[in-house]
């Protein structure tokens, strides 16, 4: 399947069998709760058809004073004027109490059944490479891991619970109408069964407007990220009035298929109850002629009357249900089309695992595309000993970054190899791969925690001293010293509440404590002033000491340290050497490159 998620159409929408097959092991450690609600259904479905026929004695008996005999038992008037109320109050009270219990054993399913889809579900998201990331947007992603999943788990139990109530509750009404009068049944049945066809024909209607509603809802909840995320360009550009119109725009979107579904359903409930009528009267018409030349009691036809009049409900519910049942599978279809999704990066059976770098780190004719047929690099080469610091140069989009990269296999090659050790890095156990690789990006991600819960991410098992050690190596002591709860200070979301310059340095300091022998630092001082880059770059020093390390430098102070420099231009190796190596080639591409850009920085610094 394509890790690009169009739109919410589920190709599966339709197919019953095979979504109920997909959510059974999802239902089936619940089973005996799922049972005894389904169960409890059965009599509150019934109890309707019980008032009903509580109305042919009391009205035959209590009101004309006719005897009433069930079976051998005779019972007279005064005794069933008081037991008939007194049954309907009782029966209203067990009914109370069967409808609380399984409304509890409905939440209680529905929510278990949606909490262990959201965690399957979680453990997808988690499996899938950096391509699905780049390729789907955060809104879309949010609503399909997060709200299908509950539209789908909680509404199954519910839906199924109601189906079996309306379906027991037409059942017990029908038996009683059947029992007073089998022809003004015919009737009646006739015409509701005539009144609930057309929730047959609006199945793929709202099929077409749920999907279209969840895409808007997808696009919301991305205008929300990125405006949450992007609020200081926001406002650095004056955007709030385009923000605020494209939100608008997807309000209004949401309001017009959501009325469009109304004008679509709502339009039934006013034919079906101008059909009943015309049962209904029908029934009056005829029941009084049965009445009349005494094929009828009073009673019954009272009783037939109120049957028939709650019977309306539970046929309406039956549609709505029938409705909410085909939500439901979109829904389900949705879902588990994301089971189904497949991680492009994948270990080979019986991968090796990875311990440490002995040797060198080749790439060996690497072709790499993120878009088909648009190379980013071709034909790259380049060897890398261990211990030895290369500095990848040039300019912007050449192919630097996805370089590093490809190195713990955020993506795959083309084709080519890169290899540690003579080893293909697709023959190695990803996992144990990236536990030989440290990373410290331009814009490190913090997670929402403290201090140090995230710098114990890069080794979970680290000892209280190996924590204070990365702190001190990473220059972050001095800053942690400021603090009233030091390292276990709350940084908030993204490390909203740090700097630039001291978000790096906790990302140094998890990079330290992994203490991983290979480091990569993508333009790790870029974003940085001068005085914090100082700062940063005496923590990256004690972090490169004895490593194997690729830098890619936009500042001249980045690269001094390296022992070679890598030239990148279009995706291509154009030189490789020292400083005053490269310096040396009459119209090098380094050479150029620093009297453009570096050269500027190494007159600032003097």
């Amino acid at each position: 399947m394509e890790y690009k998620l169009k739109d919410t159409l589920s190709k599966d929408a339709f197919k019953y069998g095979y979504l109920i097959n997909k959510i059974l092991p999802f239902i089936r450690p619940h089973t005996g709760r799922i049972i005894l609600n389904m169960v409890l259904a059965v009599p509150l479905g019934l109890l309707d058809a019980v008032v009903a026929y509580a109305l042919k004695p009391y009205m035959d008996c209590v009101i004309n004073g006719k005897p009433w005999s069930l079976g051998s038992l005779t019972i007279d008037q005064s005794t069933l004027a008081t037991v008939i109320p007194l049954g309907i109050i009782i029966f209203a009270i067990v009914q109370g109490l069967l409808k609380y219990a399984n409304n509890y054993l409905t939440d209680w399913t529905g929510n278990k059944i949606s909490n262990s889809l959201k965690v399957e579900l979680f453990k997808k998201l988690t499996s899938l490479d950096c391509k699905f990331y780049d390729i789907n947007s955060s809104g879309l992603v949010l609503t399909r891991f997060l709200t299908d999943p509950e539209t789908a788990s909680k509404n199954i139990i519910n839906t199924i619970k109601s189906f079996i109530m309306t379906g027991f509750g037409i059942v017990g009404l029908v038996t009683v109408l059947l029992y007073n009068s089998w022809k003004l049944a015919i009737i009646g049945v006739g015409i509701m069964a005539i009144a609930i066809t057309p929730v047959t024909l609006i199945r793929k209607r709202i099929k077409k407007v749920s999907n279209a509603t969840m895409v808007v809802g997808g696009d919301m909840t991305t205008n929300f990220n990125e405006t949450f995320s992007g609020n200081k360009i926001m406002s650095a550009y004056n955007l709030q009035a385009q923000q605020n119109h494209k939100f608008e725009e997807q309000i209004k979107k949401q309001f017009d298929l959501t009325i469009s579904l109304t004008k679509r359903v709502g339009w039934m409930s006013p034919i079906m109850y101008f059909i009943c009528s015309i049962g209904i009267a029908l029934v009056m018409f005829y029941g009084n002629h049965l009445i009349i030349t005494g094929q009828m009691s009073a009673g019954s036809f009272a009783s037939f009357v109120t049957s028939l009049l709650l019977l309306y409900k539970p046929v309406k519910d039956m549609g709505r249900t029938l409705t909410d049942l085909q939500s439901t599978f979109v829904a389900l279809g949705r879902v588990f089309e994301l089971f189904d999704l497949v991680p492009y990066i994948k270990n080979k059976q019986n991968p090796k695992t990875m311990n440490g770098l002995t040797g060198s780190i080749d790439f060996e004719n690497v072709w790499f595309e993120y878009e088909q047929n648009t190379p980013v690099l071709k034909n790259f080469s380049l060897h890398i000993n261990k211990g030895e610091t290369i500095a990848l140069v040039g300019n912007s989009g050449g192919g630097k970054s996805t370089i590093v990269n490809l190195l713990p296999r955020f993506y795959d090659v083309k084709s080519g190899s890169i290899k540690f050790d003579g080893t293909d890095i697709r023959d190695i156990d990803f996992k144990s791969l990236r536990n030989n690789i440290s990373f410290v990006f331009q814009d490190n991600f913090l997670f929402s925690g403290t201090i140090r819960e995230n710098i114990l991410m890069g080794k979970f098992d680290a000892t209280d001293e190996e924590i204070n050690n990365a702190i001190k190596m990473a220059h972050l002591d001095e800053f942690i010293n400021t603090l009233e709860n030091g390292a276990d200070t709350y940084v908030g979301e993204r490390g909203a509440s740090l700097s630039g310059g001291q978000r790096q340095r906790v990302a140094i300091a998890r990079a330290m404590i992994k203490n991983a022998p290979i480091v990569i630092l993508d333009e790790a001082t870029s974003a940085l002033d001068n005085e914090s880059e100082a700062i940063v770059q005496k923590a990256l020093d004690n972090l490169m000491k004895n490593k194997t390390v690729f830098v890619i430098a936009h500042r001249l102070s980045t690269i001094n340290n390296a022992d070679r420099i890598a030239v990148i231009n279009e995706g291509e190796l154009v030189e490789s050497g020292t400083h005053d190596e490269l310096m040396a080639i009459p119209n090098g591409n380094y050479k150029h490159l620093y009297e453009m850009q570096f050269k500027n920085q190494e007159t600032a610094v003097l």
